[in-house]
C-alpha cells in the first residue's frame, strides 16, 4: 500500500548532498538530502491548456479521518494529541471539493479583500478534482516514525524502507495515470506523472545531522522530547515526497495546494480570508498565523531556537475554507511541481519538467513579510536538495491523499 522496498541488508544510508538535481516526481514515494538555497516570489504567468465544468467550493468540509496514515498508528505526542482538546489525530485529513479558480490574482496592498467586482487581473485558470489534504503540517513526532522506518537499525546501519518506483502518483486521476505534466513539450502528446524514480533514492537522508542542520531553528531532536508537536522542518523535497508516500499519500501539486489555500473560487487573500493577522501574541496575531518570530511572546525577534515555532494547529483562526491549519506561516511546504511559469488553463496538472528548483509555499515562523509570504497566491522556490533558505525559513511538509 505504501510503496515499500526493504534495502536494510544491502544499502548504506545517505549523507548531505550539495548541488545535485533531481528527475521528475509524483504522488506517493520517497526521497531526500540537503544543500543550499535560492528563493523567488511571484504570482505566475501563462500558457496553454483545457478547461473543465467543475464549480468552485462553497462550504467547508465537516469531519475528517486519518485516511490510513501509518505515521500516527503508534499514538502519543505529535501523533494523537493535536487539536484544541489535544485528542485529535495529527494525521487528520480533510476533503477538499474540486473546482476551478484563477491561480494569479492581484492582491493589491495586501490589507483588504477583493473589491466588489472581484480581484483585477485574474489569470491562469486551473481546475482540480477533489482530493484530501492533511489538516496539520507533519509533526516532529510523525516524521520520527518515518526516520525509524528508513533507518530501522540506526543511522549508521544502512536503510530499510524506500519508495517503490512509480509510487506517489495521483493514481485516482486519468485512469491511474495521474496528473498531466504541463511542462511536457507541445509535440509530446499527453504526458502524465511518472511517480518516484529510483535515481532519487540517494537524496533521502533524514539523519540527525541533516535534520539538525537548520540550527538554531531546527525542530528535530535526536530522541523524542518536548518538541514532538512542532512542525518538522529542515526537510528537503525528496524526503518530503518520500514521507508522504510512506504515509499512504503524495505531495500535493502546486495547483492543489493553492486551491486549498485560496478557498477555491473565493480567491482569498490569506487562507482564512482578508483579515490582517497583526502581531499581538499572545493574542489575535498568533491566532491567525505563526510568523515574524512573534510566537510566543510577540517579541518579533527570534530566540535562536525552535521555541518560536508553535505546536501545529495553534493558530485556529487561520483555518482555510476546508479546515486546514497553518497554510500560512509555521513552516514552508514543499509541493510536487518544478518551478516554471503557469500553464493556462490547467486541468489536474503539475509542472514536472525538470528545472533548477521545486516550488514551496506558505512561509514559516520566522518570515516577517506579511504582504508576501502569507498570501495564498504567493510563490517561492528552491533547489530540491535544500533544507532551508537562511533568513527566509526552513522547509516542512503537508501530505495530500486520495479522496
Amino acid at each position: 500500500m505504501w510503496g515499500f522496498r526493504d534495502l536494510s541488508a544491502t544499502d548504506e544510508g545517505g549523507t548531505n548532498s550539495g548541488s545535485v538535481d533531481a528527475t521528475t516526481g509524483g504522488g506517493s514515494g520517497s526521497g531526500g538530502s540537503s544543500g543550499g538555497s535560492a528563493e523567488s516570489s511571484s504570482s505566475g504567468s501563462s500558457g496553454g491548456g483545457a478547461s473543465s465544468g467543475l464549480s468552485g467550493g462553497s462550504s467547508a468540509s465537516s469531519g475528517g479521518s486519518d485516511a490510513g496514515a501509518q505515521s500516527c498508528a503508534a499514538g502519543g505526542p505529535g501523533l494523537t494529541n493535536c487539536g484544541d482538546a489535544g485528542s485529535e489525530s495529527c494525521c487528520t485529513s480533510l476533503e477538499v471539493e474540486g473546482g476551478t479558480y484563477d491561480r494569479t490574482y492581484n492582491t493589491g496592498d495586501s490589507t483588504s479583500g477583493p473589491p466588489s467586482g472581484g480581484w483585477p487581473d485574474l489569470a491562469d485558470l486551473a481546475t482540480v478534482h477533489g482530493f484530501r489534504l492533511d489538516k496539520y503540517l507533519v509533526t516532529v513526532g510523525r516524521f520520527r516514525q518515518f526516520v525509524n522506518a528508513f533507518y530501522p537499525h540506526g543511522q549508521d546501519a544502512g536503510v530499510g524502507w524506500q519508495p517503490m518506483p512509480g509510487s506517489g502518483k495521483h493514481a485516482y486521476l486519468n485512469e491511474t495515470q495521474g496528473l498531466v505534466n504541463s511542462g511536457a513539450p507541445a509535440d509530446a502528446g499527453m504526458v502524465y506523472e511518472t511517480g518516484w524514480v529510483t535515481s532519487d533514492d540517494s537524496y533521502i537522508a533524514p539523519t540527525d545531522a541533516n535534520l539538525g542542520s537548520c540550527s538554531p531553528y531546527s525542530t528535530w531532536t535526536s530522541a523524542a522530547a518536548s518538541q514532538e508537536n512542532l512542525p518538522i522542518d529542515c526537510v528537503n523535497w525528496y524526503e518530503a515526497y518520500a514521507f508522504c508516500i510512506w504515509d499512504g499519500g503524495f505531495l500535493p501539486s502546486e495547483a492543489e495546494w493553492e486551491y486549498a489555500a485560496a478557498g477555491g473560487s473565493q480567491q482569498r487573500l490569506f487562507p482564512w480570508g482578508s483579515a490582517t493577522p497583526g502581531t499581538a501574541c499572545p493574542g489575535i496575531g498568533c491566532s491567525y498565523a505563526i510568523y515574524n518570530c512573534d510566537y510566543p511572546s510577540g517579541a518579533g525577534t527570534c530566540t535562536e531556537e525552535a521555541g518560536n515555532a508553535a505546536p501545529v494547529g495553534y493558530a485556529t483562526l487561520g483555518a482555510g475554507f476546508w479546515g486546514q491549519l497553518d497554510l500560512a506561516g509555521e513552516a514552508w511546504e514543499w509541493v510536487l511541481d518544478w518551478d516554471a511559469p503557469y500553464v493556462d488553463p490547467c486541468v489536474d496538472c503539475a509542472n514536472l519538467a525538470t528545472s533548477s528548483n521545486r516550488v514551496r509555499r506558505g512561509g514559516d515562523f520566522r518570515d516577517d513579510s506579511l504582504g508576501m509570504f502569507l498570501l495564498a497566491s504567493d510563490r517561492a522556490e528552491d533547489a530540491p536538495f535544500s533544507r532551508h533558505n537562511g533568513g527566509s525559513g526552513d522547509y516542512g511538509v503537508r501530505c495530500a491523499r486520495t479522496p
